[in-house]
C-alpha cells in the first residue's frame, strides 16, 4: 500500500492525529480536513486514493459528502462515525459508502478495512473469465462494467465487485462468511450489514423483484445466490 493518498476528514484533532500517525507509520500518505463543505471540494480535485469520512463535522456532515462525491468519485469512501444506529448504516451505505466503522475503533482495525477497501477497489484477483455473459447481461472484468439490455449500468466498485463474485459462482450459494472472507479478506463478524446492502442496491440496478428476487435470491440462513439463467 506504499504511496497510496487517503483523505482523513475528521474535525475532532485528538482521532485524527492518532489515525493519521498510524496509518503513516505503515506508508500511507495522509492528508486532513475538518470541514465538510471543504472536504467535498478537495474529494474532487485532489482524487486521493481512498476517504476515511466522519459523519458528524462543521459545514456539512459526512453523509452528504459521500452523497456529492459518489457519482464522480469512484475511489472508496469509509465512514468512521459515532452514530451506530441501524438507519445511519443504511443511509450511509446507500448512498454509496463502501464501508462503515463505528467509534471508537482502534487504527489497527480502520488499517485492516482501509487495506481490504483499496484490495476490493484493485479488482478480485485471478477472475475465471474476463467477461460474464449470461443472456442479455453482460459483466465485463476487464472494463469493469455491466450492461443489461444494451444499457450500461452505474455502479460503485464495492457494487461491481460484489456482482462479479456472485456471478463467477453463478448457481452456488455463498455464505456472508464467504462473501466477507473473498472481497474483505477479514473474517464475518455477524453484525455488518454491508453485504445486505449491497445485495439490495444491486436488486436495483439490475430490475430484481426486492420482494420475490428471483436473479439474486437469498437462501434462508445460507447466503446469496446468482442465478445465470434468468436472463434469457
Amino acid at each position: 500500500m506504499l504511496g497510496k493518498t487517503v483523505m482523513l476528514v475528521e474535525d475532532d484533532a485528538a482521532v485524527a492525529n492518532v489515525v493519521s500517525l498510524y496509518l503513516k507509520n505503515y506508508g500511507f500518505t495522509v492528508t486532513l480536513e475538518e470541514n465538510g463543505a471543504k472536504a467535498a471540494q478537495r474529494i474532487l480535485q485532489e482524487s486521493p486514493d481512498a476517504v476515511i469520512l466522519d459523519g458528524i463535522l462543521p459545514g456539512m456532515s459526512g453523509v452528504d459528502v459521500c452523497r456529492q462525491v459518489r457519482n464522480s468519485f469512484r475511489a472508496p469512501i469509509i465512514m468512521l462515525t459515532s452514530m451506530d444506529e441501524d438507519a445511519d448504516h443504511v443511509v450511509a451505505l446507500e448512498l454509496g459508502a463502501d464501508d462503515y466503522i463505528v467509534k471508537p475503533a482502534e487504527p489497527r482495525v480502520i488499517l485492516a478495512h482501509l487495506k481490504a477497501c483499496l484490495r476490493r477497489a484493485a479488482g478480485i484477483p485471478a477472475p475465471v473469465a474476463d467477461q460474464l455473459c449470461f443472456g442479455r447481461l453482460v459483466i465485463s472484468q476487464v472494463n469493469r462494467t455491466v450492461v443489461l439490455d444494451g444499457q450500461t449500468i452505474a455502479m460503485t466498485d464495492s457494487e461491481f465487485d460484489l456482482l462479479f463474485l456472485l456471478a463467477k459462482n453463478a448457481g452456488r450459494v455463498l455464505s456472508r462468511d464467504d462473501i466477507y472472507e473473498q472481497l474483505r479478506g477479514l473474517d464475518y463478524d455477524g453484525l455488518d450489514r454491508s453485504i445486505d446492502m449491497r445485495i439490495s442496491r444491486l436488486r436495483k440496478h439490475l430490475h430484481d423483484d426486492s420482494t420475490r428476487p428471483t436473479r439474486i435470491k437469498t437462501v434462508r440462513s445460507k447466503g446469496y445466490l446468482f442465478s445465470g439463467v434468468e436472463w434469457a
